[in-house]
């Protein structure tokens, strides 16, 4: 069965369990944040999702969409004088979305599906160690290589193998549609390979350029058309 989800689409991609501040200026999704906040929108979730290339600024179809996006647990609200919201989000579950609504309310509703991972076939443990390991140490290379020390810290020792691809892309500057690849990705064990390939790749380029980007706070307002 779907379930309804208010969205905000973005020219971003959260991936599961990172966060995410905004800055709410639009009237739209200061509403949806009032919603959030009181209690009218369940569980205090909403569905963010990465704008596809358009020319046309209002959301209307799901074909302006990705077909693949990320509930988001709202954490911290602080309401600005004017009216304006700063908000922290913390990604949640993939979702596919099937339906858009645009008329119903005064933001976005979705009607999505939650997409789980598959369940990873038996592996030895030593391999699935050493993947986990490779992928460590690929994340510290590229952070060295882009950050001050106290700008980043490695994902804790027991954080599960399903989970570990996520959270150590969470703080680098990968594309958005690199983003959007790890997001989709169902396999837990691919993912983990995507990301030592992307993060190894970054870092290549970091050290050919020699040059570093800005610090992750300086990314922490993701841009919004709408």
């Amino acid at each position: 069965m779907a379930d309804s989800l208010p969205l905000f689409p973005l020219q971003a991609v959260l991936l599961p369990g990172a966060n995410m501040p905004l800055h709410i200026f639009e009237p739209r999704y200061r509403q949806l944040t009032v919603d959030l906040v009181t209690g009218t929108v369940p569980d205090r979730r909403f569905g963010v999702i990465a704008m596809r290339p358009s020319s046309h600024h209002e959301i209307t179809d799901v074909a302006q969409l990705q077909e693949i996006g990320c509930s988001a647990a709202l954490r911290q609200a602080k309401r600005l004088p004017d009216g304006r919201f700063d908000i922290v989000s913390t990604g949640d579950r993939r979702f596919r979305l099937l339906e858009l609504d645009a008329t119903s309310a005064p933001y976005l509703i979705g009607q999505v599906e939650w997409i789980p991972d598959i369940p990873a076939p038996t592996a030895p443990a030593e391999s699935v160690k050493l993947l986990a390991e490779a992928a460590r140490s690929a994340h510290r290379r590229y952070c060295d290589a882009a950050w001050q020390s106290e700008d980043w810290d490695e994902p804790a020792d027991d954080t599960d193998t399903c989970e570990l691809a996520h959270a150590l892309a969470a703080d680098c500057l990968l594309t958005l549609e690199d983003r959007q690849k790890l997001l989709e990705e169902t396999r837990p064990l691919h993912r983990l390979r995507m990301v030592v390939r992307l993060l190894n790749r970054e870092t290549g380029l970091l050290t050919a350029l020699r040059a570093v980007p800005a610090p992750p706070t300086e990314f922490s307002a993701p841009t919004s058309l709408n």
